[in-house]
């Protein structure tokens, strides 16, 4: 059976290719009728967008199938590495985004654009189109924690400033016949893809190398371990990420005279309690006798 977390992460993915498709359509016929700079990237950033959303969507389903024989913790690095590509993918098309804005400012002559209106509209349409995906995929991060969602949302809401900035230089080249605007756009766009892009490696590479949960979800375990009825001690908290799953490790200390039911109830309950607080954690609980106190 899907869970809940699955499917909003595939929703979302989803959203992402069908939005990525309409936005390539619309700005290749924007860039016919524009030849500005500032849409070619735009257009080649929101080519880039389907591609790695189609890895992503991918991804997504691989990660959503259940743990198996061969992948006893499930599948869930695969979206990881979906990350990881896609930032590689992104890194790629700010160098050749930035190489042509470059290219333009430096030649000779003015590269006028044309029709200008109409790609103010196509621009318009394609933030209204980006920011209604962002606020979903946001949602969708916050309720599930998925990577590869997250990382899908920073790069979509990267492209809204470029967006604006596209609109800004048609309206400068048409009122003003100011030209060199649409290449310095094309360039900061391309800066702000880089970062995006760097950012979203760091993560996918902590998590591939088993890098700890946030301090703050490890210290949230910790202070419901230490409060909780029973519970003498604990030690060995251990944690890592794969994908939208973190995996919790956590050896309680307990009375040693009580009965093995009594004792099972009590690391039971703990692991339910973590579960509710981080419902995107896989939690597994040892218990130990725990140590008597010296007098």
């Amino acid at each position: 059976m899907v869970s809940h977390n699955t499917s909003l992460n595939l929703s979302a993915g989803t959203a992402s290719v069908v939005v990525a498709l309409t936005l390539v359509a619309l700005k290749l016929w924007a860039l016919g009728e524009t030849g500005s700079l500032a849409i070619a990237a735009s257009l080649a950033d929101s080519a880039m967008d389907l591609m790695v959303s189609l890895g992503g969507l991918a991804a997504l389903v691989y990660a959503a199938r259940p743990a198996d024989e061969d992948h006893a913790f499930g599948h869930t690095s695969a979206e990881d590495l979906a990350a990881l590509g896609q930032s590689l993918f992104v890194l790629a098309s700010a160098g050749v985004i930035a190489w042509a804005a470059v290219a333009r400012l430096l030649s000779p002559g003015d590269s006028p654009l044309a029709a200008e209106g109409r790609g103010m509209a196509v621009m318009g349409l394609s933030i209204l189109l980006t920011a209604g995906l962002v606020v979903w995929q946001r949602r969708v991060a916050a309720r599930t924690g998925s990577r590869v969602v997250r990382a899908d949302s920073l790069h979509y809401l990267g492209d809204l400033l470029p967006n604006i900035g596209a609109i800004l230089s048609l309206w400068v080249s048409s009122r003003y016949g100011i030209y060199q605007v649409d290449s310095v756009v094309a360039l900061g766009a391309a800066l702000m893809l880089a970062v995006g892009a760097v950012a979203i490696f760091r993560g996918a590479w902590d998590a591939l190398m088993d890098r700890r949960a946030d301090p703050q979800v490890v210290e949230g375990i910790a202070a419901i371990a230490r409060g909780w009825p029973g519970v003498k001690g604990f030690h060995d908290l251990k944690t890592r990420t794969a994908g939208s799953t973190v995996f919790v490790n956590i050896h309680i200390e307990l009375d040693g005279e009580q009965t093995l039911r009594e004792a099972h109830a009590i690391g039971a309950s703990l692991r339910r309690a973590i579960l509710e607080a981080y419902p995107q954690a896989d939690v597994i609980v040892h218990k130990d006798v725990a140590q008597d106190q010296p007098k």
